[in-house]
């Protein structure tokens, strides 16, 4: 059982197969037999583990197991404290209410590439979850559209020292894997 850490960059789609207008992941790496435990949206960039383990790559993405993922958000404007306690409390999207996240505000992140950024305010998100586009409706849904979206960690996984394109074998859990909680 392996798992792979890979800095997803933005325009690139989270499967081996790009379609005519987006690249996939075949485009940044050849790593036969392996996996996307999860997926990013298109636009966002960040945190993609990549496993050779099926019980593995469904422990990671089963919501069952409330492992925490944790985003960095550039939105428009600046969420006043009820906006963020809206999230903290969970908000009801289309497809139902979502889990509790947990939402601060934070300084803009030093490490990240700052070409043509947008103004707005910077938000660590983390949720346990992880519906389609669930980041950008919860942000949309308290009135700040994301602008930009970076997953910063899976669990225990993070990106640091990791930049755009690149991966890193990391350890992974465990086995037998942790059950979900009750």
């Amino acid at each position: 059982m392996r798992l792979i850490a890979l800095h997803k960059p933005p325009g690139i789609l989270s499967q081996w197969s790009g379609d005519p207008h987006w690249p996939g992941l075949s485009s940044l790496l050849s790593l036969p037999g392996f996996y996307p435990a999860g997926r990013l949206d298109r636009d966002s960039e960040g945190l993609l583990l990549l496993t050779n383990d099926g019980g593995l790559q469904a422990w990671l993405t089963d919501p069952a197991f409330h492992l925490p993922k944790t985003y960095l958000a550039l939105v428009e404007g600046t969420p006043d404290a009820e906006a963020l306690e809206a999230l903290r409390r969970g908000v009801t999207l289309a497809d139902g209410p979502t889990r509790p996240a947990e939402a601060r505000r934070i300084p803009p992140p030093d490490w990240r590439p700052q070409a043509q950024e947008a103004p707005g305010s910077w938000l660590e998100l983390t949720i346990t979850e992880g519906r389609n586009r669930q980041v950008r409706r919860m942000g949309q849904h308290i009135g700040h559209k994301v602008l930009r979206l970076i997953r910063w960690s899976i669990g225990p996984w993070t990106l640091a020292d990791l930049p755009p394109g690149e991966t890193r074998e990391v350890t992974p859990p465990a086995w037998p894997l942790p059950p979900p909680p009750a």
